[in-house]
This record gives structure tokens, C-alpha cells and sequence, in this order.
């Protein structure tokens, strides 16, 4: 990654999930002489940029940083000790489990 996307990586994480307008990158991304002499400066760049996959973009060409899903990380247990204690149960936890309704209370009982 060079040093022109980098800038705009810096900027886009500014304001994440959001479409932004190549224009309105190449404003803010760099410094304000730069667009002044260059103000199209940012579209090579971003067009690379969407290329490679580090950016996405939409009909109306505004760019913004791939969503990095939750999809992608690893599932784990909460604690090594609520796994072995579900482990011994011999239930398998791998899919999920369905909580079903909670059990009413006997009316002779009082309640807690």
C-alpha cells in the first residue's frame, strides 16, 4: 500500500460504513494545496484501491472502507471452565442452542 492509499484509509476509517464521494475524498484525504493544484488526484487511486478490494463502491461512485464482518472471526467459548462444564454435560453446543419456555411455578410453591 503506498502512501496515497494510506491517506485515504486514514480517512475513511474517520467516519466508517459510511459512502463518500471521490470528490469529497481527494478534498479531505490530503492536504488542501494538493487538491488545489490536483483535484482529481484520488481517482487512480481509488479505482486501484477497488481492485485490490481494500475499498467498495456504489452506483453512484462514493467509496467507503469493506465492512470487515463478524462472519470472518472465529467462534470461542466465554471461559475454559464454562466449556469443560458444558463438555460434560455430553450435549453438543457446536451449532447452538434453542432456549425453550421457562418452566411455569406450582401455585402451592411460593414464589422466589
Amino acid at each position: 500500500m503506498d502512501a496515497d492509499e494510506r491517506e485515504i484509509v486514514t480517512y475513511l476509517k474517520t467516519c466508517p460504513g459510511q459512502y463518500i464521494s471521490g470528490r469529497e475524498i481527494a478534498r479531505r484525504a490530503s492536504s488542501k494545496k494538493r487538491f488545489q493544484k490536483e483535484p482529481g488526484w484520488a481517482v487512480p487511486v481509488l479505482g486501484r484501491m477497488v481492485k485490490k478490494g481494500l475499498i467498495e463502491s456504489d452506483s453512484r461512485a462514493h467509496f467507503r472502507l469493506v465492512a470487515e464482518g463478524k462472519k470472518n472471526k472465529p467462534k470461542r467459548w466465554l471461559s475454559p471452565e464454562i466449556q469443560q462444564l458444558l463438555e460434560k454435560t455430553g450435549k453438543d453446543f457446536s451449532v447452538g442452542v434453542e432456549i425453550t419456555e421457562p418452566e411455569k411455578p406450582d401455585e402451592d410453591e411460593p414464589g422466589v
